[in-house]
């Protein structure tokens, strides 16, 4: 069914009003705020309720190991509804201390071919105060259901590169109490010289001044901070920022944003040249991002949480992040091309995998001497 919808509806729409429309329907169907309820029993019947599929990490009990990545529901706008098609978690945002408007439109395009999409949206979004009223009000008992909702944390684009790490600040304050963890984004390519603080000079300032602003906030508990990096570092960058996330005690890494790269694509070269600049996700980004987790879970360990993103789209794609040491793993193109019961499809066939592969590993050790 969504197949065909897509096919004659969404696919003729500009990407972004389709977009806008799903997150329409979703509310509509009454799987947002608006039926109180509703989402969360449609969560009892589509969610991970797998045992096996359970992960504890970040001192959290996630049900599944798939999330939504952050970018989907920018404003909180309909958490609770995307949580209850079978997320085992939600990554809100990227929101900013200020609201923006982003860049201008048209600022995302979709390459069917290579099941991709280009965006350049330059994190529009209402404010960090605003997401968290909605998330306070939206989801008031966010442990009901057992999501678990994560906040992504940009920089404003007006704020000068000097006050970078007072601005992330803000955002973090603003969001710490309604947040079951932080990512601090300094890797999406939209925002001019954002990813320039990816440097561990400029990075160290930003994610201190965060994880003060957090504990200054939230008493009782710990709100776990994680750092998204992009797949276009070089190595030895994604060494050092793995070796800066330890020595600061940060929680975890998500590993990848988008890329600028364009190689490799199936797309006419006339059709990625009018989609212009902005950050591809999807397919043609796996390779490197399960390059960038693997290097990570090498210099790292079990030392932090990773969670992996980009190009996942078949059980077997988060498999393959599981196995190369992954903890958890996000998606968003895959969703937008696979539709609304794509993340159920994922977590059954993620948990057909666990049992396979606790099968073999019970078999192994009867059969060793």
């Amino acid at each position: 069914m969504y197949g065909w919808l897509y096919r004659v509806v969404l696919r003729r729409l500009p990407a972004e009003t389709a977009h806008l429309a799903a997150m329409a329907l979703i509310r509509a169907l009454g799987l947002g705020a608006g039926v109180p309820g509703a989402a969360w029993g449609l969560r009892r019947v589509f969610g991970p309720d797998d045992p096996a599929l359970r992960v504890p990490a970040l001192g959290l009990e996630f049900p599944g190991p798939l999330g939504l990545a952050a970018g989907f529901d920018k404003d909180a706008r309909a958490t609770a509804g995307l949580g209850s098609l079978g997320f085992g978690f939600v990554e809100t945002g990227t929101v900013t201390a200020r609201p923006q408007p982003g860049n201008p439109k048209p600022r995302m395009f979709r390459l069917p071919a290579d099941r991709a999409i280009i965006n350049r949206m330059g994190f529009n979004n209402d404010g960090a105060a605003a997401l968290a009223a909605r998330l306070g009000s939206q989801l008031g008992g966010r442990r009901r259901g057992g999501l678990i909702v994560g906040v992504n944390i940009g920089k404003t684009k007006a704020a000068a590169d000097d006050e970078a790490a007072a601005d992330y600040a803000a955002s973090a304050r603003a969001v710490a109490a309604v947040a079951d963890y932080v990512v601090v984004n300094v890797s999406s390519p939209n925002t001019p010289g954002l990813r320039d603080l990816q440097a561990v000079g400029r990075l160290r300032p930003v994610l201190t001044a965060v994880r003060e602003a957090l504990d200054a906030v939230v008493s009782g508990r710990r709100v776990p901070l994680l750092v998204k990096i992009a797949p276009d570092l070089s190595d030895a960058d994604v060494d050092a920022v793995a070796d800066l996330a330890l020595e600061l005690g940060l929680d975890g890494i998500i590993a990848t944003n988008t890329t600028i790269s364009r190689d490799g694509l199936a797309s006419p070269a006339a059709e990625v040249a009018a989609a212009g600049a902005g950050g591809l996700s999807g397919p043609p980004l796996r390779d490197r991002a399960l390059a960038v987790l693997t290097r990570l879970h090498a210099r790292a360990g079990g030392r932090l949480v990773l969670i992996a993103a980009g190009g996942i789209e078949t059980p077997e794609d988060a498999w393959a992040r599981l196995a190369a040491g992954a903890t958890l793993v996000q998606a968003y193109t895959g969703f937008i091309y696979g539709g609304p019961l794509w993340p159920r499809r994922m977590h059954a066939g993620l948990a057909r995998r666990m049992r396979e592969s606790a099968g073999r590993d019970a078999q192994r050790r009867v059969e060793q001497p």
